[in-house]
C-alpha cells in the first residue's frame, strides 16, 4: 500500500487530561465511603443514636444506586458539559449541607444527595472512553478507573486524617472546595455537543432492562464482577474482625494502615487497559480470576482451621503477611477483571455508554452487598475459615463464569476497530 493512501493514525489523548479525570474521579468518589470513619464524631455532634449514625453510609450508598438508574443514563440524552457541571454543583451544594444541616433528618437528606451526585464518576469514565480512539481506549479507560480503587481506598484515612486535626466538618468542606475547582476545570475542558440519541427520559430509563438483555457482553462481564464482587465484599467486610481478633489485635489505625494493601488495584487498572489495547483481553480475564482464587486461598492460611499451615498465634507474623499478601492478590485479580470489563462495555453501543456503565457497576455492587451479608454469617458459623470458604465459591464460580468471556470478545474486538 503506497503511503499516500495509508489511514493516518488518531491523535493520542493528551496524558495530562487523562490524569485530571482521573485524579477528579478520586475526588469525587471518596465521598461514597468517608462517612464510615466519621460516624463516632458525626453522630454525638447531631445528637444520632448508634443505629441511626450508621445511616448515614446506607443512605449515601441508596443515593448512589438510585443515581445510576436515573441520572447516568441522562449523559445519552443531554449535553455532557451541562450535566456533568450541574450534577458536581449539586454535589458542592450537598456537601456543604451537611456541614451545617441543624437537624440529623437534614443531614441525612444531605448524605443521600450526596450520594445521587458522586454518580458523576460514571459520567466522567463515560467522558473518558469517549475521548480516546479505539486503539488507545484500554488505556485511557483503564487510567481513569484506577481513579475510582484510590478514592476509594484513601477516602477512609483521609477523612480520619483530616477529622482529627480540624473535626469531621472539615473533610466536607475540603472535598467541597475541590469539587468546586474540579467543576470550573471541567467547564473548559468537556465538549459540548450533544449525543445523538433523542429517545425521550422515560424511554431511556425503560431501556436499562432492553440493555441487559440485547447486550451478551454487558451480562457476561458483568456476572464475572458480581462474582468477584461477592469475594471482594466478604473479604474485606471480615478482615478488619480477623485483625482486631489474637493475635493481631489491631486498632482502628492499624486496620486503616492494613487497607492501605489494595493500591495494587490502583495500580493494575491502567496495565489491564493497555494490555486490552493489545487484544489480550480473554486470557488476561482467566489469569484475574485464577489471581482472585489464589488470594483467597492465601487468606485461608490465617485462619485456625483446616485451611492453615500453622496456628496463627504460634506465628502471628506469617499470618499477618498471608492476610496481606491475600488483600493485594485479591484486589489484583478483581480491579483487572472490572476494568478489562469496563472496556469490553465500552465497544459495543458508543450511543449507550452512560447506560451500560450505569448498569455494569450497578450490577457489580450487588455482589459486593451479597458477599457482605454471607461475611457475617460465615463469621458467625466458622469464623475466618468459614469466611474463606465463602470466597472460595464466590471466585471459583467466576473462574466457571468467566468461561463465557472468550466467546463474547470477538464482537467486542470487532466492533473496537477503528
Amino acid at each position: 500500500m503506497s503511503s499516500s493512501s495509508a489511514v493516518p493514525a488518531p491523535p493520542a489523548t493528551p496524558t495530562a487530561r487523562v490524569l485530571f479525570l482521573a485524579a477528579a474521579i478520586a475526588v469525587i468518589v471518596s465521598n461514597l465511603y468517608a462517612s464510615q470513619p466519621l460516624i463516632g464524631l458525626i453522630a454525638p455532634a447531631l445528637g444520632l443514636g448508634p443505629a441511626a449514625a450508621s445511616l448515614t453510609t446506607t443512605v449515601t450508598l441508596l443515593g448512589y444506586a438510585a443515581g445510576l438508574v436515573f441520572l447516568v443514563p441522562l449523559i445519552d440524552l443531554v449535553p455532557h458539559r451541562p450535566l456533568i457541571v450541574g450534577t458536581l454543583a449539586c454535589a458542592v451544594a450537598a456537601l456543604l449541607l451537611s456541614i451545617v444541616a441543624p437537624t440529623p433528618a437534614l443531614f441525612l437528606i444531605a448524605s443521600a444527595a450526596v450520594g445521587v451526585t458522586t454518580t458523576a464518576v460514571q459520567m466522567l469514565l463515560t467522558v473518558a472512553a469517549n475521548l480516546a480512539s479505539a486503539t488507545e481506549r484500554g488505556r485511557v479507560v483503564g487510567t481513569a478507573q484506577s481513579g475510582i480503587v484510590i478514592g476509594v481506598l484513601l477516602s477512609r484515612p483521609a477523612a480520619s486524617l483530616v477529622a482529627e486535626f480540624c473535626g469531621w466538618r472539615a473533610f466536607y468542606g475540603l472535598t467541597a472546595v475541590l469539587i468546586a475547582i474540579i467543576a470550573v476545570v471541567l467547564a473548559r475542558m468537556v465538549e459540548a455537543r450533544r449525543p445523538a440519541q433523542r429517545a425521550s427520559y422515560p424511554a431511556l430509563v425503560r431501556s436499562l432492562g432492553t440493555l441487559i438483555v440485547s447486550e451478551p457482553i454487558l451480562r457476561q462481564r458483568a456476572l464475572n464482577q458480581v462474582l468477584l464482587m461477592g469475594a471482594f465484599g466478604a473479604f474485606w467486610t471480615a478482615v478488619a474482625l480477623r485483625l482486631a481478633a489474637p493475635p493481631f489485635d489491631f486498632g482502628q489505625r492499624g486496620i486503616a494502615l492494613f487497607a492501605l494493601a489494595g493500591v495494587s488495584g490502583a495500580l493494575i487498572a491502567p496495565l489491564a487497559g493497555r494490555i486490552a489495547d493489545r487484544g489480550w483481553s480473554d486470557r488476561a480475564t482467566t489469569l484475574a480470576h485464577v489471581v482472585a482464587v489464589a488470594g483467597i486461598v492465601v487468606a485461608g492460611l490465617a485462619a485456625d482451621g483446616p485451611w492453615a499451615l500453622h496456628a496463627s498465634t504460634a506465628w502471628p507474623a506469617a499470618s499477618l503477611a498471608a492476610l496481606t499478601g491475600a488483600a493485594v492478590l485479591l484486589d489484583l485479580g478483581l480491579f483487572a477483571d472490572q476494568t478489562l470489563g469496563r472496556i469490553a462495555i465500552n465497544t459495543v453501543r458508543p450511543e449507550a455508554r452512560g447506560r451500560l456503565n450505569a448498569l455494569y457497576t450497578g450490577l457489580f455492587f450487588i455482589g459486593g452487598a451479597a458477599g457482605a451479608a454471607l461475611a457475617g454469617l460465615a463469621w458467625s458459623w466458622q469464623g475466618w475459615a468459614g469466611v474463606c470458604w465463602v470466597g472460595l465459591g464466590f471466585t471459583l464460580a467466576a473462574v466457571i463464569a468467566g468461561r463465557g468471556t472468550r466467546r463474547q470478545m470477538a464482537p467486542a474486538a470487532v466492533t473496537s476497530r477503528p
